[in-house]
């Protein structure tokens, strides 16, 4: 399981929405949340996450729940969003990223938020809290990417504090890469 040290002592996102570390008898319902982006992506005209919608999952989200790597927002009962933070960089990342940094960061992939949830601030609350909710020893950075051509989703990271460190093209498309450095006070209980 991945070590980490959550410096938010209430374990809170909002005053209505807990995190917990996904378990393995989550993973179906993780899975759930991800076929449920990638449709509502792909009703607005995007193919982001199109693999999902296939049986492909590029990230191994089972495998990520087995290591530790899968965060939960419950609101209730409700699985409100959901987000991976990789301590490895993937192959996915080695070939966005290139050669350097990967020691320290770690890599945010598959945030989703729950459309019964959304218009809530959840998402920007999810990214803020990867920066600055949990500390993962000798990590000092947060990591992610996005398709290059979506603006909205760019800026949106901007707004988050993520400083844009330039392009990279797959034979997926093109992808935008965005870093920010980690709070990494822990809070003294």
């Amino acid at each position: 399981m991945t070590t980490f040290t959550r410096t938010d002592s209430v374990g809170r996102l909002q005053p209505d929405i807990e995190i917990f570390q996904a378990r393995f008898e989550d993973t179906e319902a993780v899975q759930g949340l991800l076929i449920q982006k990638a449709e509502w992506l792909r009703s607005r005209g995007s193919q982001q996450w199109s693999g999902l919608l296939q049986g492909e999952d590029s990230h191994q989200t089972s495998e990520a729940i087995g290591r530790g790597e899968v965060y939960l927002f419950m609101q209730g009962s409700m699985l409100a969003g959901i987000v991976m933070l990789m301590q490895k960089a993937s192959a996915w990342d080695l070939e966005l990223w290139g050669d350097e940094g990967h020691a320290s960061s770690v890599y945010l992939h598959r945030l989703a938020i729950n459309r019964q949830a959304a218009g809530k601030n959840l998402g920007e609350a999810i990214v803020r809290w990867a920066a600055s909710g949990i500390y993962f020893e000798g990590k000092d950075r947060i990591r992610l990417d996005c398709i290059a051509s979506n603006a909205k989703l760019n800026a949106f990271y901007r707004s988050c504090g993520y400083g844009y460190k330039g392009s990279a093209v797959h034979a997926m498309g093109e992808f935008s890469k965005f870093e920010k450095l980690c709070s990494t006070q822990v809070e003294e209980s």
